[in-house]
């Protein structure tokens, strides 16, 4: 009974199998299933193989900036070809409404699609190829996050109002090589000017507005639209504190960024801190102790011998200027001791270590254009306890941007949710449970300690409660070499030349502190070669969160 009902239903309606066909052939094309296209069509038989059918059909999909493809009921068109009404949703022409037609033949007895390249967009006919003339619209304004313009648009890239904002505009260039394929699908023109550096390439797509033109077949004209202006385009950034973050970096090579923990919005970033990859050194102990005290390895109230060294795989590391250092854990977190917490890492091992960075990002594309991604290796790949207990004090072959690093502080600084970085105003891209809030209050507290009574106490500000973790990572074999046997010549004359730090300067942090207040600003300082964090980095941090408040 069921099988008459179904056979009832269907009779209804009596599909010839060609018709059939070219509705399969259309349905498959709507799922983007190249494959079971290619199936259906003659294509083989006359040598096309299926790397060039997907192809040609890929070519015409970004040739039309096409979205998505939709078909109705096949009709018999006579002379064995079918047609089907058809829309082309595009991005810069709108959408094309015409009509595809399929012919069929038979191969073996069986019928087939008769391929031809007519058949790689709807609406062409035979001799047709499918091309497109498109131009972009003017350049939107770029302003400040108080709207204050920061460059006009079009052609006013270097017209930029401001020292700070001249700072992070960036620049507009040709087409990039690796960018050319996905702007080509967009619409954009091979010769067009797109942004290629700071602000202009981190929201070009926003600045650049929609293409418009042309979509040909051969000299007809299948669908048209004008280009269309995107309105003025508002970031995040405030000139107040990016002039700061610029006064305080003072030319020196590194990076600064201050950004708002609540939504993430970067409000400066002046020298390299979205590009600058270095080892974070001790400001990735925020990621050690917060694996620690989420294992139950170590508590605050712990108590650490003091000492100058730990030994790790017959291998001693030093404290810094080979002081003695310990305490408690709060103590310990607060002079930063390598003596501590090396083995606290090599304790962890290299999985939990791995597994708490990677919860505070690293590894994990920033989604910003330029943004260089912070690194750690797998932990089946970082090695012994020594290579473990470096890793855990931010040296070994782990690498970060100041970026990433403010995002950690401001990981803190939101009860363990880690903010994801913007330069668009308004924009939310949500957060990321990085660790316990419980956790994150105890880390808070030894931030706190750090700048109350730690290697910090640079970044102080009156009147405000600030949270800090300093790093010195070291970037070469810091062991003396054994002197050399031969001494020089007296009578050869010698000119001392001093030789730049080897050690890269940090500190990243956030303020206002406490469970009282809701975090106002989170910063990240890099200062390349410029000596320890806690005498150079601290103060640069000072001056941006004064600015920042």
């Amino acid at each position: 009974m069921l099988a008459f009902a179904a056979g009832a239903v269907l009779g209804g309606r009596h599909v010839p199998s060609s018709e059939r066909l070219a509705e399969r052939f259309a349905a498959a094309w709507q799922r983007g299933d190249l494959a079971a296209m290619y199936a259906l069509t003659d294509a083989r038989a006359a040598g096309r193989t299926l790397r060039s059918f997907a192809r040609a059909y890929r070519d015409a999909e970004v040739t039309a900036t096409g979205i998505q493809v939709r078909f109705g009921d096949a009709q018999d068109g006579g002379g064995n070809v079918f047609t089907l009404p058809a829309a082309v949703a595009t991005r810069a022409f709108g959408t094309v409404r015409t009509e595809l037609r399929v012919p069929v033949t038979e191969i073996e007895g069986e019928p087939r699609v008769a391929w031809s390249t007519t058949l790689v967009f709807p609406g062409l006919h035979e001799g047709e190829r499918l091309h497109r003339r498109t131009g972009l619209p003017a350049r939107a304004p770029l302003l400040a996050r108080d709207r204050t313009p920061m460059a006009r648009g079009a052609d006013d890239d270097a017209q930029a109002v401001s020292t700070a904002a001249a700072s992070i505009v960036g620049q507009l260039g040709p087409i990039p090589a690796d960018r050319a394929e996905a702007l080509r699908a967009e619409g954009v023109p091979a010769d067009a000017q797109v942004g290629i550096s700071g602000l202009e390439r981190i929201l070009d797509d926003e600045l650049r507005g929609e293409p418009g033109g042309v979509l040909l077949a051969g000299s007809r004209t299948l669908a048209s639209r004008p280009p269309k202006a995107a309105a003025a385009v508002r970031s995040t950034i405030s000139l107040k504190v990016q002039q700061a973050a610029l006064d305080a970096l003072a030319g020196r090579l590194g990076g600064v960024v201050a950004m708002r923990p609540h939504g993430g919005e970067v409000l400066a970033a002046a020298g390299i801190p979205l590009s600058g990859l270095q080892p974070p050194g001790s400001t990735f102990k925020i990621i050690t102790v917060t694996a620690g005290l989420e294992a139950k390895v170590t508590s605050p109230r712990k108590a650490y011998p003091v000492q100058t060294e730990a030994t790790l795989e017959g291998v001693p590391l030093e404290n810094a200027n080979g002081e003695s250092c310990g305490g408690t854990l709060v103590q310990s977190f607060a002079h930063s001791c390598n003596s501590v917490f090396a083995p606290l890492g090599a304790e962890l091992g290299a999985e939990r270590l791995v597994d708490a960075a990677k919860r505070f990002g690293f590894d994990e594309a920033v989604g910003i254009p330029g943004a260089a991604t912070p690194t750690i290796p797998p932990a089946d790949e970082i090695g012994d306890d020594l290579a473990v207990g470096s890793s855990a004090i931010g040296q070994g072959r782990v690498q970060a941007t100041a970026l990433a690093m403010a995002g950690v502080a401001a990981t803190i600084a939101l009860d363990g949710r880690r903010p994801r970085p913007t330069f668009l105003y308004g924009e939310r891209r949500g957060t990321v449970r990085a660790t316990s809030p419980r956790v994150a209050h105890q880390v808070q507290r030894m931030m706190e300690a750090v700048v109350v009574y730690g290697t910090g106490v640079s970044a102080a500000i009156p009147g405000v409660k600030v949270a800090g973790k300093t790093g010195t990572a070291e970037l070469e074999d810091t062991r003396k070499a054994p002197a050399e046997e031969t001494a020089p010549s007296p009578a050869t004359p010698t000119t001392t030349v001093p030789e730049p730090p080897n050690t890269d300067a940090w500190f990243v942090g956030y303020a206002p502190a406490g469970k009282a207040r809701r975090p106002r600003v989170a910063v990240g300082v890099l200062l390349v070669r410029a000596g320890a964090g806690g005498g150079v980095a601290a103060p640069v941090a000072r001056q941006v969160i004064s600015a920042a408040l």
